[in-house]
Order: C-alpha cells, then sequence, then structure tokens
C-alpha cells in the first residue's frame, strides 16, 4: 500500500517542479501552449491504450466501457461546473484571472483534474504487480505544463510563493492518498468493476483535457499544438509498446 501512496505522490510531484520553475524562470506564453499540448499528447495515448486498451482486455461488448466512458464524463463535467459556479474556472488560466475566484474553488477544481489519474494509478500496481511506466510518465509530464499555467496566472493574481508551493504540495498529497485508495478499493473487484473504473477514469480525463488543457494550449500555441501533440502521443505510445 504504501508504494500506491508514493508512485501517485511521485507522479503528482511534478505540480510542484512546475510551480518551482515558473516562479524562478519565466516561461513564456508560447511555449507553454505547446508544452500544454505535448503534455496532453501524451495523456491522450495514456487513455487510449493504458486505461481503454486495458479495459478491452477484462471485458467487450456487454456496454461497460461505454458506461464507464459517459459516467466519468458526466461526474466530471458536474464536478467541474460545480466548482466554476464556485469561483474556480479559471484555476489553470496563465494570465492571473484567479485573481477574481475562490481560493477554495480553486483548490478543489485543481484536486479534482488530479484525481482519476492518481486511482488508476494505484490500480495498475493492483493488477500487474507494479506501476505503468508508460502511464506514470504520462501524469508526470501533463501535470508539469498545468502546473507552470496555474502556477504564472496564481502568481499574477497576488498569490504568496510560500502559499502556491503550498496548493502544490497539498495537491501532491491527496493524490498520492487517490493513488492508495485505488490499490486499496479495488483489490478484490471483478474484471468488469475494473474495466469501469478504468474507462470512467478515461472519460474523466479526456473531458478534463478537452475542457482546461486544450483550450490553453491552442490559445497560446497557435498551429503548432496540433504537432506537438502529436509527437507527445507517439511518445507516450512508445513507452506503452516497450513495456
Amino acid at each position: 500500500m504504501g508504494a500506491a501512496f508514493g508512485w501517485g505522490a511521485l507522479a503528482s510531484s511534478s505540480l510542484i517542479l512546475g510551480g518551482l520553475i515558473t516562479l524562478n524562470v519565466r516561461v513564456g506564453l508560447r511555449l507553454l501552449g505547446l508544452i500544454m499540448a505535448f503534455g496532453a499528447g501524451v495523456l491522450i495515448s495514456a487513455v487510449a491504450f493504458e486505461l481503454v486498451g486495458e479495459a478491452a482486455t477484462k471485458t467487450i461488448g456487454d456496454g461497460t466501457i461505454a458506461l464507464g466512458l459517459l459516467t466519468g464524463c458526466a461526474v466530471f463535467f458536474v464536478g467541474d461546473l460545480l466548482i466554476d459556479r464556485m469561483g474556480g474556472a479559471d484555476r489553470k488560466d496563465s494570465g492571473g484571472d484567479q485573481a477574481d475566484g475562490s481560493p477554495l474553488a480553486i483548490t478543489l477544481g485543481i484536486v479534482l483534474d488530479g484525481i482519476p489519474e492518481s486511482i488508476v494509478l494505484g490500480l495498475t500496481i493492483l493488477e500487474g504487480g507494479t506501476v505503468s511506466a508508460a502511464f506514470l510518465v504520462a501524469v508526470l509530464l501533463s501535470n508539469l505544463p498545468e502546473s507552470i499555467a496555474a502556477t504564472a496566472g496564481l502568481s499574477e493574481a497576488g498569490w504568496a510563493r510560500e502559499r502556491i508551493i503550498g496548493l502544490w504540495v497539498l495537491v501532491t498529497v491527496v493524490c498520492g492518498f487517490a493513488s492508495l485508495a485505488g490499490y486499496a478499493l479495488f483489490d478484490t473487484a471483478s474484471p468488469r468493476t475494473v474495466a469501469f473504473v478504468l474507462s470512467f477514469a478515461a472519460g474523466a480525463i479526456l473531458t478534463m483535457l478537452a475542457d482546461t488543457m486544450m483550450p490553453e494550449a491552442f490559445e497560446h500555441g497557435g498551429k503548432l499544438v496540433g504537432v506537438l501533440t502529436t509527437f507527445g502521443f507517439a511518445l507516450a505510445f512508445a513507452i506503452s509498446s516497450l513495456e
């Protein structure tokens, strides 16, 4: 169980790294958009091959995967909508619009974004005896640009350095516990249940990408966003193929 917590925290530690980089080195908006595009491509590949692909080996033809995808999408959409109304809509904006938002809602929104990925990390340890390297890399790489964008915005909005880093430490710990939950709660789960959970996470992650990550990437990265997204997808696929 300790390993599940550790891997979940490690995957989310790139949030802290991204915060430290942004607070000490100015990251241009165009570069940020391209980094986000690359991270999105990595995560899309992980969703396809590590989540939905793995779910398909557990059950197929009975609607479990489709139900999981739609349920994950709906749960994230509703949760995100509620957080937006509470004042967390601009939590990952790099322009400082967080100044008009609620600190609690911003924190809850960032936690919401990271939980599905962390649960899956714990589940991959349970299923394979060790963490999925491809999915771990995908989460690490996708968290980095999200953290860079959000940190830039929070700093612009007037948040103190200590407060920003404290936020990322908090989210990292929460994600570690979410990974632990993924390991502990599904220890005796049936293959169909595991397939549902994997596809649920896939639906939530895809909805998150389309709602909070890709728009920011295209806004700042321009036409090269498509190219970097493809490169990220290809890299994650190559890592997955080596496992």
